[in-house]
């Protein structure tokens, strides 16, 4: 399954808040749609925003219609900000836009249409190395899963938020495929629910037994020695380690410090942003407190009570085992292993 793709001209995504119960696509030639399809969560998870940013830049070159090079570079700086106002913590939607910029910025002496064609063959670049990128953090990640094992995991990391197999969840569903015994309890993961709609939706889908359990559960079974080990996704890694994650992610790391489990993140390079030099410096997205007010059509908050709804949380460092990258699986301490699989990425320092 494809979460989103590049056809005939058009970006192609499917509409998340419509799962489970509906597969729905939608087709668009409008970066201001594609834009707010990202802010809506119809497109979202870390490496996904982070492909829907590239197409979206190439959609606002595509209505570039007439001007010289250095005025499409403008137009684009100018769709770049809009997107890049929907979603603040993300980093991969950040590091996508800066790099469709820059291409377009090195290639000025180049036609409009010729940079046109350049900008489309880097977003498909992108997502390919997405791609990639989810396959290699699956064989990485699938050593740390004994067998058999049973896996917590917290909001959604599979293709729904990737351009490949996911990131937390490729390395669940590489174990299976490996013939391990997996098993899953996903935290369905409130206000939206993205575990209990899409995790485990995904992995009904891939064969793979599934638990829901409520956010609050997450101690109880961990308690009951029902979880060998957690692994979830990241939208923000600083340079010490420090991950932002959906809401909630925090809580489940502590509880499986407390309870002696493995506690691994899993995301790709895009993902590590070394000008933050620990987790306080990440911008916390808030969320439309009527999300949880009555986020599925019926109220649940009395009129008139304050809502404080953060879309993510972050785990301080010290409470993760080991973060599983494209590169390999980076083990404390994380601002020296950051640093050296950034500079072995880049070839530079970092």
């Amino acid at each position: 399954m494809k979460s989103i793709e590049w056809i005939g001209g058009k970006v192609r995504f499917i509409d998340q808040t419509k799962l489970p119960t509906d597969e729905i696509f939608v087709e668009t030639d409008d970066f201001a749609v594609l834009a707010d399809a990202i802010r809506t969560l119809k497109v979202r998870g870390a490496p996904a925003l982070g492909i829907a940013a590239a197409y979206g830049v190439v959609l606002a070159a595509q209505r570039f219609q007439s001007g010289t090079s250095q005025e499409l570079y403008d137009a684009l700086q100018h769709a770049a900000s809009t997107i890049a106002q929907t979603r603040p913590t993300a980093k991969n939607l950040f590091w996508a836009l800066e790099r469709m910029c820059s291409v377009c910025r090195l290639n000025l002496h180049e036609s409009v249409e010729r940079i046109k064609q350049i900008l489309l063959n880097e977003a498909l670049r992108i997502h390919a190395e997405d791609a990639q990128m989810c396959t290699a953090i699956g064989n990485y990640g699938a050593s740390l899963v004994p067998n058999p094992s049973t896996i917590l995991t917290h909001c959604n990391t599979g293709a729904l938020a990737t351009g490949g197999a996911g990131t937390a969840q490729s390395i669940i569903t590489t174990a299976f495929e490996q013939g391990k015994s997996v098993s899953v309890y996903a935290d369905e993961t409130r206000p939206l629910l993205q575990g209990a709609r899409l995790t485990a939706w995904e992995l009904q889908k891939r064969g793979i037994h599934v638990t829901v359990i409520t956010d609050n559960a997450a101690a109880v079974v961990m308690a009951m020695k029902k979880v060998d080990l957690v692994i979830v996704g990241a939208d923000r890694i600083a340079a010490n380690g420090d991950t932002a994650n959906k809401v909630g992610t925090y809580n489940v790391a502590i509880i499986a410090k407390v309870h002696g489990i493995p506690f691994y993140v899993a995301a790709p390079t895009s993902t590590f942003d070394s000008s933050i030099a620990d987790g306080t410096l990440i911008q916390i997205e808030e969320r439309d407190p009527n999300e949880v007010s009555e986020g599925f059509g019926r109220r649940t908050v009395p009129e008139g009570v304050r809502i404080y709804s953060p879309a993510f949380d972050v785990t301080p460092h010290s409470y993760i085992t080991a973060i599983v990258t494209e590169q390999g699986i980076l083990r404390p301490p994380f601002a020296e292993s950051i640093r050296a699989v950034l500079q072995e990425s880049s070839g530079r320092i970092v």
